[in-house]
């Protein structure tokens, strides 16, 4: 049997006479730039989230850069994140001239510490601004982190690149800090036909800001009040995530299904692998747990991996090498062993395939598959 890790033409099916006719829409106009469909992903976004605004742009590292532009981050300053989430988190920090101050993450649920962010924050009075990653889809110790934010005067910017729909007591993922941003990457739950992002904040101020960034700086044509970039979504990327929304909390339902199942079924079989802690579920918070991906950790996770291969079964590792030692971060000065969890969550967590139209007897092959491994 063949399990993909993903599978995104079986979503693309059932849409497909409406995407295509949305999109020769753009195509007749060509207003291919901003424009009405983004204007109404723009509306559609913030209602659904609960952030008072919403800009569109190129992609969900543009739209991290922007807000950090917007924010006047650059040289000499510091940002306090994970230093285990996707490059890009750290990346556009270091883009502007500033220093990501990595904080070391929870072995629970993978996001950021909260008592290791009050400890780095002792040790950095100086830092900007916080970054927590709302890793897998599930959201990171919010109520903690907003509480640091307000006793040290600093904003808390949420990366919810995996996370768009994702809940915490505190609100929706991305609209809980001061600003967030999302990814529309393809692969993510909410996917565009290309790259897309989307940043959010309460301040209409800043928001206008991000505005002109998006498009150079300019507010007045041609006249350029700040130093921009070229962080313009597509319309056609637009119009595509204007279709997919309204199924977007049909989609995330089916993925915590999916996820249950897989819960169900490896608790027929002792195996010495760790399942995904849904961390909100008792808070009675729709979309606890949006499971953009499924991970597990899992002893000789390589080994297993290699397994699951040969018997036809998609993976991925989220991630091999956190980011304090990855070569291009060397500058900063970080030596193995100082991040402990991070470095143990990189040798033993894997994705097994979870997306909505996955069906139980694939996930059965699959949990089937890492027993026959482990015995």
């Amino acid at each position: 049997m063949q399990v993909p890790l993903l599978d995104l033409k079986l979503q693309y099916a059932p849409l497909k006479a409406q995407l295509l006719r949305e999109i020769e829409a753009v195509t007749d106009s060509q207003a291919l730039l901003l424009g009405p469909q983004t204007e109404k992903l723009e509306k559609a976004v913030a209602g659904y989230g609960g952030a008072p605004h919403a800009i569109g742009v190129s992609s969900g590292t543009d739209a991290q850069l922007a807000l950090l532009m917007a924010l006047g981050i650059g040289a000499g300053d510091k940002i306090i994140t994970t230093p285990y989430t996707f490059f890009a988190t750290a990346s556009c920090i270091a883009r502007l001239g500033a220093t990501p101050v990595f904080v070391d993450i929870d072995p629970v649920n993978f996001n950021i510490s909260v008592p290791a962010l009050e400890a780095a924050l002792a040790r950095t009075p100086e830092a900007r601004a916080i970054i927590p990653v709302h890793l897998y889809g599930q959201c990171a110790d919010m109520a903690g982190i907003v509480v640091l934010g307000k006793k040290h005067g600093i904003p808390v910017l949420e990366d919810a690149a995996q996370a768009l729909g994702a809940r915490h007591p505190l609100g929706g993922a991305g609209a809980i800090g001061e600003a967030g941003w999302f990814s529309f990457y393809p692969t993510k739950n909410l996917g565009a036909f290309g790259d897309a992002g989307m940043v959010v904040c309460r301040d209409g101020t800043l928001a206008a800001k991000i505005r002109a960034l998006r498009n150079h700086g300019m507010e007045a044509r041609y006249f350029h009040k700040w130093i921009g970039g070229n962080f313009r979504i597509d319309a056609i990327q637009s119009a595509v995530l204007n279709v997919k929304l309204p199924h977007l909390d049909e989609w995330s339902a089916d993925r915590r299904a999916r996820a249950a199942f897989y819960r169900m079924a490896f608790a027929r079989h002792a195996l010495p692998i760790t399942l995904p802690t849904e961390v909100y579920a008792g808070s009675g918070v729709p979309n606890h747990h949006i499971y953009n991906q499924f991970i597990v950790r899992a002893p000789r996770r390589d080994d297993l991996r290699a397994h699951l291969t040969k018997a036809g079964i998609g993976t991925e590792i989220y991630y091999p090498l956190p980011l304090h030692l990855q070569e291009c971060f060397a500058y900063l000065g970080h030596r193995e062993g100082e991040f402990p969890e991070a470095e143990r969550a990189a040798r033993e967590t894997l994705a097994l395939p979870i997306f909505p139209e996955l069906t139980e007897e694939q996930q059965a092959y699959v949990v089937a598959q890492v027993a026959v491994f482990y015995r």
